[in-house]
């Protein structure tokens, strides 16, 4: 079972981009997704999350520019980033629990990670 996630790259402040992250493996459903964000010298934040009803959270920090979703059929979870100010510059990770077959304990997942750079 792992995420892979795609999207990152270089984008001006004020520009859009968008992260996907998918989950592969012998899956039978996934429960929360999650993004959460690393900068240099800063701390682990957890940007936005979504439940498998599809019910959204986010950090103050991103609410009216960030949009998370999901595509429960192709495992796969979406951030959506406008107005990217370059305070956004991070390294973005998916995270996701995942439900096994006839396994009752659910797995936390971890992407690898994917870089963002907010930058003139």
């Amino acid at each position: 079972v792992q995420l892979v996630e795609s999207g990152g790259g270089l984008v001006q402040p004020g520009g859009s981009l968008i992260l996907s992250c998918t989950a592969s493996g012998n899956i039978f459903s996934i429960n929360d997704m999650a993004w959460y964000r690393k900068a240099p010298g800063k701390s682990r934040e957890l940007v936005a999350t979504i439940s498998s009803d599809s019910n959204e959270a986010y950090a103050d920090s991103v609410k009216g520019r960030f949009t998370i979703s999901r595509d429960n059929a192709k495992n796969t979870t979406y951030l959506q980033m406008t107005k990217l100010k370059r305070g956004d510059t991070a390294v973005y990770y998916c995270y996701a629990e995942m439900i096994r077959p006839a396994i009752v304990d659910p797995l936390p997942c971890w992407g690898q990670g994917t870089r963002v750079t907010v930058s003139a």
